[in-house]
């Protein structure tokens, strides 16, 4: 399905109407034709999202290589690029712990994290790179490494479809786990409530670091975890120790808000300080913010 109408693109890149698409690969497909749609149509319309078959033609490259149709096209040199040229091994590292099936509208944020992560797997492998899937809760639950033939797409999403919220966290157990794990060069792409112990989480993050990896995080917060504006009495349960309590929210929502604040400032301020991208995602918010920070990123690292 191509997305052509004026409107049309923004409306695949609201999480309340692709969650109500049928299947993780038509949400896949339908956010990244409405991201680049728009792209096309906005202030950013000059950035390359040029899926990577070719690159410039430089001085030692074989003339045999050269593209002569697109120079025919362009008057310009380009050369086919080579699977060794274009792959960069990219992690999506999803947090599937309790406290990820929390939601205050349509939407939990595991759902979002699912339909993002999907969504970049798609735009990934077609940029051909490779992506890999690491859903984890206090332990890794599933492992699927890096690949970049458009074949493994499927795999990912099927995954992707049938991951339930289920233990409580330790998300530092992973990131520890995962930097140990990779050996060469990556991507590290967490998406993550990050509702655990700042100090280790932020451990974890730098152990990426330590081991030369680039990292971004997407931080998911429903827009009630965030501005807590909630009217009635409530009954709060923590969805990963089943504990309960009753309160007025008017009386605590001033300290609450503070404190949300202090837990957020201080993840920015330390990713910024260990050059790690920090994008903090509201639930609500549609998809495009992130999949442009991805590309900034990507773009980055390809320099």
């Amino acid at each position: 399905m191509n997305i052509h109408s004026k409107n049309d693109y923004k409306k695949y890149l609201n999480p309340e109407v692709v969650s109500r698409l049928k299947t993780m690969d038509l949400r896949a497909r339908l956010v990244v034709e409405g991201f680049i749609t728009g792209l096309h149509r906005s202030p950013y319309h000059g950035f390359s999202v040029e899926f990577s078959d070719y690159r410039p033609y430089m001085p030692g490259d074989e003339i045999r290589h050269i593209d002569w149709k697109v120079y025919g096209k362009t008057d310009r040199f380009y050369i086919k690029q080579f699977e060794e040229e274009t792959n960069l091994k990219s992690y999506l590292l999803l947090d599937t712990s309790g406290s990820m099936g929390y939601s205050s509208h349509k939407i939990t944020k595991l759902e979002y994290a699912s339909y993002l992560a999907a969504a970049l797997s798609y735009l990934m492998i077609e940029q051909r790179d490779a992506v890999g899937l690491v859903a984890f809760d206090k332990k890794i639950r599933k492992y699927l490494p890096p690949r970049s033939i458009k074949s493994y797409l499927p795999l990912i999403l099927k995954e992707l479809d049938k991951i339930k919220c289920s233990q409580p966290t330790d998300v530092a157990n992973t990131f520890h786990e995962m930097a140990e794990r990779i050996h060469r060069r990556g991507l590290i792409i967490i998406l993550s409530d990050l509702l655990d112990e700042p100090d280790k989480v932020i451990s974890g993050l730098k152990h990426f670091r330590h081991k030369n990896h680039d990292v971004i995080v997407f931080h998911i917060l429903d827009p009630m975890e965030i501005h807590f504006n909630f009217k009635r009495n409530t009954l709060f349960k923590d969805l990963e120790t089943g504990e309960k309590m009753t309160t007025q929210p008017w009386h605590i929502k001033a300290e609450y808000q503070k404190q949300v604040k202090v837990f957020i400032e201080n993840y920015k301020r330390q990713c910024r300080s260990n050059r790690i991208d920090y994008v903090l995602l509201d639930t609500s918010w549609n998809f495009d913010r992130a999949l442009m920070e991805y590309l900034i990123k990507r773009k980055r690292i390809g320099g």
